[in-house]
C-alpha cells in the first residue's frame, strides 16, 4: 500500500495510528463478548476503520458527522467515554438512548454526532439540514455523512445529493463501497462502474480514494473540507474498501468468494499502516506495545463500568414523557382589540408571517412557495419580506425536505415544511414517523418541524389530491396533530404549532380556504394545543368532529332547528381532549363521531372505543360513527358526494335519536 505522509509530522501520524487502533481493539473485544452472550448484536467494521477514523479526524471537532453501522471509529475519534459507549451497546440507561435503541442508533450533540436509523437513506438529508443551518448563519463549516454502496440505492440518496447540489450545501457524502449490501453484490445493486460517475450528473465534485489507506482518507477529506468551508458546495467521495466480516455477525460471510478475503487481508488498514510506521521509524515495537496496552486497559475499564451498571427499570411515566421535548404552552392573547375579517387561507398566511417575524431562525420550505407563493398563495409576498434564504423553493423531494427540517433542528432552527397536497406526504413518510417522531425519545434531540398539510375532498380532484390522511399520524407517538376548522383557530393553532419545539402535523382543509371568513385579531396570538371547543351547545345529542365535519354538523343543525345538540370541535387530534369528550357524553348520553376520513381505521374508531371504555355509564345508546366510504376518493362529483359522509350524517342522527 502506498502511504504518502506529505508534510505530516510524526505526532500527527501517531495520532492517526492511535485513532485507527482503538476501534479495532474494541471490535476484537466485542466479538469475544458476542460469543459469550454479553452483547446481543454486533455490526463489524473490521477492514473499514481507515474511512471512519481518517475522515472524522480530518474535520474540526464541532463539525457534525452522521455515521452508520460500521463507523465505530467516528465515535472513538470524537473521544466518547467508553463506559457510556459500551453501556449503549448493552441497553443500559447510562447509554446515549437510555436503553431505548441499540448500537449506533443514537446521536450526541456534545460530540457533534447524529446517529443513524435502520432505514439508512434518511440520514443523508439530515446532513443537508445541518449544513443549511450553517450556511444561513454564515459559518464556515462542513458536514460529513456516510452511505454504504447498498444504501445508496435508496431514493433518499438521490434526493439528498440533488438538494445539496441545488442549494450549494457544504456536505461531504462519503460512500463506503465495500462491494456488498448485506449479501447482495454490487452488480445486483447498480449498473454503473463507480459512484464517482454520479457526481457530474448532479453537478457535484467527486473523488475516489483507497478506503483502506488512512493517510489518503485523512488528507483527502482534510483538503476537501478546507475548500468547501471557503467555497460552500457538496462533494462526493467514494472510498473503495471491503467488509471482512458479515453484515452483522449472525449473517456470516458464506456468500463472499474466499479469494476476496485473501486479497483484502493483505490490505488490512490497521496492519498496513502499523507496518509503514515501523518502517518509517515513527513507531517502535516498544511504543506500539505500550499504545496497545494503554488502549486495552481503557477498554477494560469502560467495560467493567458498563457491566456493573444494572439494566434499566421501566418507568411508564418517564417513557411516555420522553416521547416529546418538555414544553408547557402558555397561551398568548392578542396585544390589542384590533380585528379584521379574514378568510381561512388569510389566517394561515397571517400566522406564518407573524411567526417569521417572531422567530428569526424559522425557515419555510416547500414546492413553489417562494416567488409563486405556493399553489394556494399562502406565502405570496414572503420572499420580498423575508428573503430567499428563509423562504425556500424545494425540488420535488418530500423526504429530503423533511429530513432537512430535522437537521435544522439539530442546529436550533425551526422549520415549516409545506406539502403541496397532504397526499404527497407519503413520499416522505419514513422521515416523519421514524425520524422526526422518534428522535427525542431515542436520544433527546427534538424535531422542531411543522408540516403543513392541505387536505380534504370536495373539489373533484380525484384520488391523489383529496385524501384525508390524518389517521396515519394519529397512530404515531412523538407527533402532534392539529386540524382547525375556523380562521380564528387556523391562525392561533398554527402559531402554537410553530412555537412548540415538537413535530406537528398541521392539517388545513382546502375547501375552507376561501369559503369561510371570520373576524380575527390582527395581533399575534396562540390557541391551546390539545384543547377542544364547543362549536354549538345542546342537550339531545353530541357530535364529536373536526375540520370540515364541524361545518357539516352546523349545517345539519340549521336544517333541523328542533334538534338541540353539542358540536364538539376537537381542533387537536393528538393529543385529543378526553376531558371535553367525557363532558359532552355525560351531558347528552347520545354520541356520533364524525370525520371525513374513511371509516375503517379512522380516528373515530379510537374515540368511540375510548367512550365505550370510559363513559359507558353515561350512554343512552351505542356510539355511532359517520365517515367516508372505504374507497379511494373518486373524481366525478356525483361519486365524490356519495363518498363523503355529509348526506349520511342526517340518517345516523335520526337513528341515534330514535334508539
Amino acid at each position: 500500500m502506498n502511504f504518502n505522509r506529505k508534510e505530516y509530522t510524526d505526532d500527527e501520524l501517531l495520532a492517526l495510528y492511535r485513532g485507527i487502533l482503538k476501534p479495532r481493539l474494541i471490535e476484537e473485544r466485542m466479538l469475544v463478548l458476542l460469543r459469550q452472550g454479553r452483547v446481543s448484536k454486533w455490526f463489524s467494521g473490521i477492514g473499514q476503520e481507515a474511512i471512519s477514523v481518517g475522515s472524522a479526524m480530518a474535520l474540526e471537532q464541532d463539525e457534525y458527522i452522521l455515521p452508520l453501522h460500521r463507523n465505530l471509529g467516528v465515535f472513538t475519534s470524537r473521544n466518547m467515554p467508553l463506559d457510556r459507549l459500551f453501556a449503549q451497546f448493552q441497553g443500559k440507561k447510562t447509554g446515549f438512548t437510555k436503553g431505548r435503541d441499540r448500537s449506533f442508533h443514537f446521536g450526541s450533540n456534545e460530540h457533534h454526532i447524529v446517529g443513524m436509523i435502520s432505514h439508512l437513506g434518511p440520514q443523508l438529508a439530515v446532513a443537508d439540514g445541518i449544513a443549511l443551518a450553517d450556511l444561513l448563519d454564515n459559518k464556515e463549516k462542513v458536514t460529513l455523512v456516510y452511505s454504504g454502496d447498498g444504501g445508496a440505492s435508496e431514493g433518499d440518496f438521490h434526493e439528498a445529493l440533488n438538494v445539496a447540489a441545488v442549494w450549494n450545501l457544504p456536505v461531504i457524502f462519503m460512500i463506503e463501497n465495500n462491494g456488498y449490501g448485506l449479501s447482495t453484490p454490487s452488480n445486483e445493486q447498480f449498473k454503473f462502474n463507480h459512484f464517482i460517475d454520479k457526481g457530474p450528473a448532479y453537478g457535484i465534485d467527486a473523488l475516489q480514494i483507497d478506503g483502506n489507506n488512512i493517510l489518503e482518507v485523512y488528507d483527502t477529506v482534510r483538503q476537501a473540507a478546507y475548500s468547501m468551508r471557503k467555497n460552500p458546495r457538496p462533494m462526493l467521495i467514494e472510498a473503495i474498501t471491503f467488509r471482512m466480516r458479515g453484515h452483522e455477525e449472525a449473517s456470516g460471510t458464506k456468500y463472499v468468494p474466499q479469494e476476496l478475503f485473501e486479497k483484502w487481508a493483505k490490505k488490512d488498514p490497521v496492519e498496513t499502516f502499523e507496518q509503514y510506521l515501523l518502517e518509517e521509524l515513527v513507531l517502535t515495537q516498544k511504543t506500539m506495545e505500550s499504545i496497545k496496552e494503554e488502549i486495552k486497559a481503557e477498554i477494560e475499564e469502560g467495560l467493567q463500568t458498563a457491566f456493573a451498571t444494572p439494566m434499566p427499570v421501566a418507568d411508564q411515566q418517564e417513557e411516555l414523557a420522553d416521547m416529546y421535548q418538555p414544553f408547557e404552552q402558555k397561551v398568548i392573547e392578542p396585544a390589542s382589540g384590533a380585528k379584521t375579517e379574514k378568510r381561512f387561507v388569510d389566517a394561515i398566511s397571517d400566522a406564518l408571517r407573524q411567526s417569521m417575524e417572531r422567530y428569526p431562525d424559522l425557515v419555510l420550505m416547500g414546492q413553489d412557495i417562494a416567488e409563486y407563493g405556493g399553489v394556494f398563495k399562502v406565502t405570496e409576498g414572503f420572499v420580498e419580506a423575508f428573503g430567499k434564504g428563509r423562504v425556500r423553493n424545494t425540488p420535488l423531494c418530500e423526504s429530503a425536505i423533511l429530513g432537512i427540517g430535522l437537521g435544522m433542528s439539530v442546529k436550533g432552527k425551526k422549520s415549516m415544511v409545506e406539502m403541496q397536497f397532504a397526499d404527497f406526504v407519503s413520499a416522505g413518510f419514513s422521515q416523519i414517523v421514524n425520524n422526526l417522531a422518534k428522535s427525542h425519545y431515542r436520544w433527546g434531540q427534538n424535531a422542531d418541524v411543522v408540516v403543513r398539510m392541505p387536505t380534504g375532498a370536495g373539489s373533484a380532484a380525484g384520488p391523489f389530491h383529496s385524501q384525508s390522511n390524518e389517521a396515519w399520524f394519529f397512530h404515531t407517538p412523538g407527533l402532534k396533530v392539529v386540524y382547525p376548522s375556523t380562521p380564528y383557530d387556523a391562525k392561533g393553532l398554527l402559531n402554537a404549532a410553530l412555537e412548540d419545539p415538537n413535530p406537528v402535523m398541521y392539517f388545513e382543509h382546502k375547501m375552507l380556504y376561501r369559503s369561510i371568513s371570520q373576524e380575527i385579531p390582527d395581533d399575534y396570538y396562540t390557541v391551546e394545543i390539545g384543547k377542544a371547543r364547543l362549536a354549538a351547545e345542546g342537550t339531545d345529542l353530541s357530535i364529536i368532529t373536526y375540520g370540515m365535519g364541524v361545518h357539516w354538523a352546523k349545517q345539519l343543525q340549521q336544517e333541523m332547528p328542533e334538534l338541540s345538540m353539542d358540536i364538539l370541535d376537537l381542533r387537536t387530534l393528538l393529543p385529543w381532549d378526553k376531558e371535553a369528550v367525557e363532558k359532552t357524553v355525560a351531558k347528552t348520553g347520545r354520541v356520533i363521531v364524525l370525520h371525513e376520513d374513511t371509516l375503517t381505521g379512522g380516528i373515530g374508531g379510537e374515540i368511540a372505543a375510548w367512550i365505550a371504555e370510559h363513559c359507558f355509564q353515561y350512554l343512552d345508546g351505542p356510539v355511532a360513527r359517520v365517515a367516508s366510504l372505504d374507497t379511494a376518493v373518486p373524481f366525478a362529483p356525483p361519486l365524490e358526494q356519495e363518498f363523503l359522509p355529509k348526506q349520511r350524517l342526517r340518517e345516523k342522527v335520526e337513528a341515534i335519536l330514535a334508539y
